[in-house]
This record gives C-alpha cells, structure tokens and sequence, in this order.
C-alpha cells in the first residue's frame, strides 16, 4: 500500500527542546521570512517522524541518494535530509496548505516548489518510507 505524506512546519519551541538533548536538531527560527522549517511525516513503529526538506542547491545534482539523504526529482527539487529526522507529537506541528492565496510573486514561487516537492514524494510513497524505517533501524542498532 502506497503511503500518503504531507508537508508540515514544527514548531520552534519544539525544536527548542529537542536541542537541550541532542545539539544536531536544526534551528527553526532566522530570517527566512517565508522559509520555515519544513518537511515531510513518516510514521515508523507507530510513531510520527518528521524528515526536513532542503531547497534545491547546484550540488543536489551532483550528489547521490544514499540512506540518509534523497533526492526529490533527482535533486531539481531539492532534497529530504533523513539523517535529520526528528519524532514529533501530533501538537508540534502543523500542516502546510498550499492552496491559500499568495500575496507576492516569491510565495507563489515558493508555494508552487512545495506542491512540487510533495507531488514527488507521494510518487515515490513506498521507497521513501522504508528508506526512512532503514535508517531508523540501523541508527537504533547504533545507539
């Protein structure tokens, strides 16, 4: 069965708190007005995962995908950071709707990116979630 995934923002403070435990959880808050911490939801073993996605850079049409890292339409789209994956409570983030209305040319930009982006990702359901769950199991070995 194919997954479904949405894109979502977390929360700042949840990302506050994550990083008294572990420094390696991104920053959600900076200048990027219309940028926030984005990603998409895996859920593994019953729990809700939260996986950032990167912009598209040059350097994603160079790299390769590897377990912890995938790129979204071979990087033209950016990519997912799996190697970032962060659990998350139902109360630490929100659902992205890209349908609203956008008031400048560079939301619209931005917003037609992330239909793109999760356009892709729901193509690719399956591979991605156990990609995810693969790495989840061989970090969890580690640790």
């Amino acid at each position: 069965m194919k997954n479904k995934y949405s894109l979502v923002t977390v929360k700042s403070r949840y990302c506050d708190f994550l990083r008294r435990y572990d420094n390696r959880v991104s920053y959600n808050s900076n200048n990027k007005e219309i940028r926030p911490f984005v990603g998409v939801l895996f859920e593994i073993n019953n729990v809700r995962y939260f996986a950032p996605l990167s912009s598209p850079k040059p350097k994603h049409l160079k790299m390769k995908n590897t377990i912890d890292f995938y790129k979204i339409d071979s990087g033209k789209l950016g990519a997912i950071n799996f190697n970032n994956m962060i659990p998350i409570p139902d109360t630490e983030f929100t659902f992205i709707d890209t349908t609203k209305p956008c008031l400048t040319s560079t939301e619209l930009k931005y917003q037609t990116l992330l239909k793109n982006q999760i356009y892709w990702l729901n193509r690719d359901g399956i591979s991605l979630n156990s990609r995810a769950e693969q790495l989840y199991n061989d970090r969890k070995i580690i640790n």
